[in-house]
């Protein structure tokens, strides 16, 4: 659903506000939508709505009110600040938004240009299912924005086939950050369409349609939703044109959203702003700690001075974020060491929930990428993850404290 409305609402107050679902009713709180089907006055208004002569909803995997709800939430925060529309699709998961969005544009003999420091889940996509139905997979390193032009042009020279660039800033886990708008431009002069997973950052912390991006895709799983109950994904595009592409593969795929989860997510977005202030202040406060333990080897935080992408980052995001990682001094052993003697951060597969969240990429969400490619991108067997949460600062860092010294005594 694209909106125009409310563009005089800042974003606290749009992620606040109840959206309308019916007609018939107005409801204060959006309710579970849960019907898998939706009936007709009569078979003339049926034939209107499936030549989409008339809006409405059919089938829940084609589309809901409660999903209408929250792509409509999306869609406002996503184009907030810019003249053009945004319009949203919600589906089942991070992953199933992005397999959509790729499925979707790219055929066999295609290239997808992306970088070689990914989140392991969509590496292993693009490299195992992407490139076994014939689609060509070349990563390119998007350290130095001065390079990107060249960077892009020769690849584009050498891959003529190459039709989109699909990257995501800050990256997973090293936290390295890809400057959005002079990759766009790069992008743009060679024709290739641009895609970027904003999942750590969401609309709050930046805003890459901003920067000319043409998709933007989360996993509502994590901070968007906020507090690990849901599993979702969105893809945010310009066009409706760009939406109904989607659509009919989403609707054929079956990668919709469903009436609980999205009911969820809407809840969740209400309290975005207010969360990620709180996420933001306490991992800025956590990395300035950590960099300065003398047992510690590297942070891994934009927000720091001393992190190679903060300049990027400062210049794109409005705070630094939730996530970290560093790396102790010493071996895999000592990582699970620590991550085993914290008491208050929990060890999860997840991020972006309420509460501080440990993991080892290593053995966890990297392990099926090749040690060699963890190692070019810095993600070390000593590496960990931290999703900061929303708990006091001092209990975080005292836990963490007390972690170091049991695991290097």
């Amino acid at each position: 659903m694209s909106t125009m409305k409310d563009r005089n609402l800042r974003l606290e107050s749009l992620c606040a506000k109840e959206n309308k679902t019916s007609k018939d009713a107005a409801p204060h709180v959006t309710p579970i939508f849960a019907s898998s089907a939706f009936t007709f006055e009569d078979i003339e208004e049926s034939i209107k709505v499936f030549k989409s002569e008339k809006e409405g909803y059919v089938y829940s995997r084609f589309g809901n009110p409660g999903f209408s709800a929250v792509e409509e939430k999306l869609a406002e925060l996503e184009c907030l600040g810019i003249e053009e529309s945004a319009h949203a699709l919600l589906t089942s998961s991070g992953m199933s938004a992005i397999s959509t969005l790729l499925l979707t544009h790219l055929r066999p003999g295609d290239t997808l240009l992306t970088q070689d420091n990914l989140y392991g889940g969509t590496t292993e996509l693009i490299r195992s299912v992407l490139a076994g139905q014939g689609v060509k997979i070349v990563s390119l390193q998007l350290t130095d924005p001065s390079a990107y032009r060249k960077l892009i042009s020769d690849a584009v020279e050498n891959h003529p086939e190459a039709k989109m660039m699909y990257f995501e800033t800050p990256s997973n886990p090293t936290l390295i950050c890809t400057d959005i708008s002079e990759l766009v431009k790069a992008c743009q002069e060679a024709g290739l369409s641009t895609a970027i997973d904003n999942t750590f950052c969401t609309p709050y912390l930046q805003q890459p349609m901003k920067l000319g991006v043409d998709y933007v895709i989360y996993s509502t799983t994590k901070f968007l939703n906020g507090h690990g109950n849901a599993i979702g994904g969105a893809i945010i595009c310009k066009s409706r044109e760009q939406k109904s592409k989607l659509w009919h593969y989403l609707k054929l795929l079956g990668t919709n959203s469903n009436p609980f989860d999205a009911w969820l997510v809407h809840n969740g977005i209400k309290t975005l702003a207010l969360r990620m202030d709180r996420h933001c202040h306490n991992a800025l406060e956590l990395a300035s700690y950590l960099e300065s333990h003398e047992r510690v080897l590297k942070v891994n935080y934009p927000g720091l001075e001393s992190h190679a992408s903060h300049k990027i980052a400062k210049k794109q995001m409005n705070q630094y974020g939730a996530m970290l990682s560093f790396e102790l001094d010493g071996n895999m052993l000592n990582a699970k060491k620590f991550m085993n003697a914290c008491k208050l951060c929990t060890i999860a597969s997840t991020l972006g929930n309420i509460d501080t969240l440990l993991l080892h990429p290593a053995s966890s969400s990297h392990l099926n990428v090749s040690a060699e490619v963890r190692k070019s991108t810095g993600i070390t067997d000593g590496l960990i993850r931290v999703s900061v949460g929303i708990e006091h600062i001092e209990d975080i860092i005292a836990d963490v404290e007390q972690a170091i010294q049991k695991a290097l005594a």
